[in-house]
């Protein structure tokens, strides 16, 4: 076990390096422009550097059955969705018709589908018919994959609160008794480190700066989609309930949902890049960029630290289902009226001077 976190830390590390090379070759690099603030031209090549070492490691150091072929080749389309997109800029259209495909191929070949959501309304398991169960998988593996992609706006962002949701998978895996899935969940965040550590500077410093790019944000929210089918579907066991799932991913959901609905409400298609992200409010209202990576990661740990006391005390999983609507309610009003909520915290620790704009002319988060 000891070498398959070794041979996945040096691979991710040195593959970095190597992959970054020819990103710069073929054009593979995110430049700045009005929404990325960056310096300079950094390669997109966080997530097919992870991909690549995980594919390899599962393949020598995990037991292959078709659970695991069909994982991967779903990953490797979508992996390669993203490359493009990271070089080319496709249509959101068009990778819509890709994950739902993927979505399809999930559910009719692998038979990992969303057919029970546990105790939610009452006493009384909710059991999902075929239709009703294929929509809702459709539409949560599309939800997971956008909700990461749609959080990967800072330095360290998305590889902090991917191994926040992995660690929290893993460490309910584990003490389930599932040594094979907590090995997965392991091997991802060992996997994402060397890419945490080169994303941040450290410690080669800003010359051999990476991104994730969509192909590892896709990678990643597919992936998480997948285990929490694992862990909450199972015929024989589920490690975890469903609702415990939600307050695992519970920051990027919350996240994606509150700047989608925001969206529509100002006539603008759900899916148009915009810097009104918690991420980019954090620093309006004067976080830097590490403190708000910090602040971000700390928020999202607490959440998913409560999902876990929650599955292990067994707590009512309607209270935990409707505690995660009013913690989602107050988020959704806070980040709607942060503008006002920074003024108060100003006055109350009797700071002066104008509320820092968007890029609207409004008040942050108006």
């Amino acid at each position: 076990m000891i070498n398959a976190f070794i041979f996945v830390f040096i691979t991710s590390f040195c593959s970095l390096f190597v992959f970054r090379k020819v990103a710069k070759y073929v054009g593979l690099v995110d430049k700045p422009n009005a929404r990325k603030h960056h310096q300079g031209v950094v390669p997109l090549v966080g997530g097919v550097s992870i991909f690549f070492t995980l594919a390899i490691t599962f393949l020598l150091f995990t037991t292959i059955d078709s659970g695991l072929v069909l994982f991967l080749i779903c990953a490797t389309i979508l992996v390669a969705m993203g490359v493009v997109d990271d070089r080319y800029d496709i249509s959101f259209k068009i990778r819509l018709v890709i994950q739902t495909g993927v979505s399809l191929a999930m559910i009719l070949i692998g038979d990992k589908s969303l057919h029970s959501l546990g105790y939610l309304m009452g006493s009384e398991v909710i059991e999902l018919s075929p239709v009703a169960s294929a929509f809702i998988t459709i539409f949560a593996v599309i939800g997971a994959i956008n909700a990461f992609n749609m959080v990967d706006g800072i330095d360290g962002l998305l590889g902090g609160l991917a191994s926040v949701t992995f660690g929290a998978l893993g460490y309910l895996f584990l003490i389930d008794g599932n040594t094979e899935l907590a090995l997965v969940c392991g091997l991802l965040v060992t996997a994402m480190i060397p890419y945490i550590l080169l994303n941040l500077g450290f410690p080669l410093g800003r010359r051999f700066k990476v991104f994730m790019g969509d192909a590892g944000s896709i990678f990643i929210g597919f992936t998480v989609i997948w285990l929490l089918i694992e862990a909450t579907q199972g015929v024989d066991s589920t490690p975890i309930r469903p609702v415990t799932a939600l307050w695992i991913i519970a920051l990027p959901l919350m996240d994606m949902a509150t700047i989608m609905v925001r969206r529509i409400r100002k006539g603008q298609s759900p899916f148009k890049p915009d810097r009104e992200h918690l991420h980019h409010i954090c620093q309006r209202i004067g976080l830097s960029s590490h403190m708000s990576l910090f602040v971000i990661c700390l928020c999202a740990s607490i959440m998913a630290g409560v999902g876990i006391w929650s599955d292990m005390t067994q707590i009512n999983e309607t209270v935990m289902f409707c505690s995660f609507l009013a913690v989602f309610a107050v988020y959704f009003w806070v980040i709607s009226h942060i503008w006002k909520v920074t003024t108060w915290v100003h006055k109350l620790f009797g700071k002066t001077g104008p509320i820092q704009l968007n890029v609207e002319g409004n008040p942050a988060g108006k």
